[in-house]
């Protein structure tokens, strides 16, 4: 047995033991909508998510907030700064009363403080996956950034909180603040758009219907300043392979566009999984650049080769859902070039129409989404409905409009970048719909059952991955 896995089973063990103590039919916790009745707890932060739901004053938050975290490490202390600041800032500020616990028994004393009524996490995933059971079984409702879980084991332990949740009458959340950026809302229209769109092809593992290839960059500079990120996000222990975290936005946005409002089981709707990975070669003085430490620590010395830190945060990953296939491809590279950026691109093939979103240095930087014609389809009735499909979804977004490009058959759609807010912003949107969920209790059935698709996609891709090393 792996000595993480026993860690986590004698934490478990430890909460089980909190919670006999408790009384388990105690009443949960009502909510109506009212000013200030969810109670914040921010469990272990450890990545900037976590203060940006705390950006902007929500009405239904209470302004009292309890911090639990094992240390005064890097990423409680960037916390602390970012909701100070927010208090601080001469528009709109915000009034968080901050309530901080650091010590190792942080999580048992988070359980028996029971302060709160929603539990944040975003941080070291290597204990997330812990973290959210204890907080289920404690009676208290999550929302979790990605991923939530990293390998087999946290998969199984997911399966179980979600389980567990719905015996404790809690809900728990994953935050995908994709589903509100403009583009995706607007592609997702033109997708379940009958006449323009058809149907989703099913395409071959060597050609799928479906794919997107996402590029990062671990070393990046704001204004002149480095992001500085903590030591263990090099340890894919901790922060997870590429294919076990960035893929978890890609794989929720094939699910939300192509298939809404449908449940993805696993068991039935998921076949042939297969993965490759390979790892980013880290020099310790672009570690140190990074990270701001001087040498490499005691856990990541077993990726080192040569004096080379190797990151495995590349992969590619193939399956395919409800008989359709999908191809998905992530790459973290060093630094970019001068004058690039982090891109993206997307191929979503229909019957009648090819989707396409660009993020590449012809479109500057910025997200382009373009409509194509297949081969064989008339294009008048191809333009004809492509028309339609816009005068509609203009009815709700006026902004939007098309125009041809220089390729035979292709179309711009035109999003303003200035009706498109930034991914900080989402943040506020996820957290209204959980609250939402909460006072309604009408989370529907696929969230639950199309998250777990997810995690067993992303984990099983990360076993297959190691066994063809």
């Amino acid at each position: 047995m792996k000595k993480g896995w026993l860690i986590i089973t004698i934490v478990f063990m430890l909460l089980s033991c909190v919670q006999k103590n408790n009384n388990t039919s105690e009443k949960q916790t009502l909510f109506t909508g009212k000013a200030g009745e969810i109670g914040l707890i921010v469990l272990a932060p450890g990545h900037f998510h976590a203060n940006l739901l705390q950006k902007n004053t929500i009405p239904q938050v209470n302004d009292s907030v309890f911090v639990y975290a094992a240390t005064e490490d890097t990423g409680l202390k960037q916390y602390l700064s970012a909701t100070g600041s927010f208090n601080q800032r001469e528009e709109v500020p915000t009034n968080w009363q901050t309530v901080v616990y650091t010590g190792d028994d942080f999580l048992q004393k988070m359980v028996g403080d029971k302060k709160g009524n929603v539990v944040v996490l975003a941080g070291n995933n290597k204990a997330k996956t812990g973290y959210i059971l204890g907080a289920v079984d404690a009676g208290l409702n999550v929302l979790s950034d990605k991923p939530m879980a990293i390998n087999r084991e946290d998969f199984l332990l997911l399966e179980k909180a979600y389980a567990n949740a719905e015996a404790q009458n809690v809900l728990l959340y994953d935050m995908m603040t994709e589903r509100y950026d403009m583009l995706n809302i607007i592609e997702k229209e033109l997708l379940n758009n009958g006449d323009l769109f058809g149907e989703l092809q099913a395409g071959t593992p060597e050609d799928p219907a479906v794919y997107m290839e996402s590029v990062h960059h671990f070393y990046k500079e704001v204004s002149g300043t480095p992001l500085i990120r903590p030591a263990w996000y090099y340890d894919v222990e901790q922060q997870g392979e590429g294919i076990a975290d960035v893929t978890t936005h890609l794989i929720d946005l094939l699910f939300w566009k192509c298939f809404p409002d449908q449940s993805i089981d696993y068991n039935k709707d998921i076949r042939n999984i297969t993965a490759t990975h390979w790892p980013t070669e880290v020099e310790l003085y672009q570690f140190t650049k990074s990270t701001g430490e001087t040498t490499f620590p005691d856990y990541l010395h077993k990726y080192i080769d040569n004096s080379t830190l190797k990151v495995y945060a590349n992969g590619t990953l193939h399956f395919n859902v409800k008989n359709r296939n999908v191809g998905l491809k992530v790459i973290w590279n060093w630094q970019a070039p001068e004058g690039s950026s982090d891109t993206f691109m997307s191929v979503i093939k229909g019957t009648k129409a090819v989707l396409k979103t660009v993020q590449n240095k012809d479109q500057g930087f910025v997200k382009q989404l373009y409509v194509q014609k297949p081969e064989g389809l008339d294009q008048d009735e191809f333009y004809g409905n492509l028309q339609k499909a816009i005068e509609k979804i203009r009815i709700t977004y006026p902004f939007v409009s098309m125009s041809a490009t220089s390729k035979k058959g292709e179309y711009l759609i035109n999003i303003p970048v200035e009706n498109r807010e930034g991914h900080e912003s989402h943040f506020r949107y996820v957290a209204e719909s959980f609250f939402s969920f909460l006072v309604n209790r009408d989370m529907p059935e696929w969230e639950k059952t199309n998250t777990l698709a997810k995690y067993y996609i992303t984990t099983k891709a990360v076993e297959v991955a190691k066994d063809r090393d």
